[in-house]
């Protein structure tokens, strides 16, 4: 069965309740305190449109999040095509990127947490982040299991680990991301290539 596509005014209520969510969240100093009727009178819809579009809170904040990683997604994709840089420091460049992302919107992935977003693993972006992840470990002939290595390396970058660093432990942003640099040459085994490559 065709889905059919959707109503223009379904389409703008979705566009302005993101818009009002984002800039709400955004502004506030705790994510945790925009409640669903503060975002719908923002947006100029009912609460109802709210929960019919979205589900609950934690679907509204999932897709306030996927709409803050399309343009991050579309330059990454556009680095890579471009770049020509070497595997290693593609791997460096997308771990960075998704590092840089959790810092600036760290309270807004608390709040993902705090909705019921408990596991990061379910999330839609999470998938595309590993995958692309591991497509580029793939070709890191030190990297003896590019999958489980991709899952191993994301970990790193948990949002409550970052909040916990940043806001707990007080580490600058400039600080946390040369930590992770020095743990991805780490963990990217030096020159030891796994079985079986040659130069």
């Amino acid at each position: 069965m065709t889905q059919r596509p959707e109503r223009a005014d379904a389409l703008r209520n979705r566009e302005a309740v993101l818009a009002a969510a984002d800039a709400l969240f955004a502004s506030s100093s705790s994510p945790h305190g925009v409640s669903m009727d503060d975002i719908a009178t923002a947006a100029g819809v009912g609460k109802g449109t709210l929960f019919r579009r979205f589900g609950d809170r934690a679907g509204l904040i999932g897709a306030v999040i996927a709409s803050r990683l399309e343009p991050l997604k579309r330059d990454v994709l556009e680095a890579r095509d471009t770049t020509g840089s070497a595997p290693r420091q593609r791997v460096l460049d997308l771990l960075d990127a998704s590092l840089r992302f959790k810092i600036e919107n760290r309270n807004l992935m608390s709040a993902a947490e705090d909705a019921g977003i408990s596991s990061p693993y379910r999330a839609g972006h999470y998938g595309w982040w590993h995958e692309m992840l591991r497509a580029e470990l793939d070709c890191v002939p030190t990297v003896h299991d590019p999958d489980f290595t991709a899952h191993a390396l994301l970990a790193a970058l948990r949002a409550d680990l970052v909040a916990h660093l940043i806001d707990e432990r007080k580490m600058t942003p400039e600080g946390l991301r040369s930590s992770l640099a020095a743990y991805v040459d780490n963990a990217l085994g030096g020159g030891r290539e796994r079985p079986g490559t040659q130069d």
